[in-house]
């Protein structure tokens, strides 16, 4: 896809949402960043269902990990793959707490370093905490950026390179959250809501399947 198209799409998607955000409630860069550890393969719904109450009690890196492990799955059961997660957030945050005097770091490759901190994760929390142009690419980003035809790639890195690669810069700061929102609430991944798709006209995968 050329680089007009693209810009199109992107101004489309910024009318419909002019200053988009991340879904997941948060009151700090520390909260913020377990709450996206939390939210891999898992809804932003179910996160926020058990931050909500986690964080009244134990909001900062030396109460997670004063709470202890055990504590802590108490409040995240309701979340997909919560016994490796919770290790993850309780090694996490002591880390934070002893080594980072209590704030997260800002740079990919230190962030990576945290159990439970993929490259996912680090693109989002730049993105979200530190007002980076990353771009996190999950299943949402993965399949809108295939479909439409702006990024295609075989794995994600692919993917996020193309991103990186054909997104105009105006664009990339807010480019996941509306590649996340078109994903998660138009672009389904079993019935995609085409009809109610408002970049639907630069859609390949709707060209190939009106041609098939």
């Amino acid at each position: 896809m050329n680089k007009s198209a693209i810009s199109k799409i992107f101004e489309i998607l910024k009318k419909d949402r002019p200053k988009p955000t991340t879904e997941l409630k948060y009151k700090s860069k520390f909260q913020l960043l377990i709450s996206v550890i939390l939210s891999a393969q898992a809804t932003d719904k179910s996160v926020n269902s058990s931050t909500v109450k986690l964080f009244k009690i134990a909001g900062t890196p030396e109460k997670i990990f004063n709470l202890g492990e055990k504590k802590l799955k108490n409040y995240i059961r309701n979340i997909g793959l919560f016994n490796s997660k919770a290790k993850n957030v309780i090694k996490t945050s002591e880390i934070i707490f002893k080594q980072y005097n209590n704030k997260i770091p800002s740079t990919r490759d230190s962030l990576q370093k945290l159990p439970g901190v993929g490259r996912k994760t680090a693109n989002v929390v730049l993105n979200n905490a530190f007002g980076e142009p990353t771009i996190g690419v999950d299943t949402h980003v993965y399949r809108v950026s295939n479909r439409l035809g702006i990024a295609p790639g075989k794995n994600v890195l692919e993917v996020e390179n193309n991103l990186e690669k054909n997104i105009p810069n105006k664009y990339k700061h807010h480019a996941h959250h509306w590649l996340i929102f078109l994903g998660r609430y138009t672009c389904l991944a079993r019935k995609p809501l085409c009809t109610k798709c408002k970049v639907i006209k630069f859609c390949r995968y709707k060209k190939k399947t009106d041609h098939d």
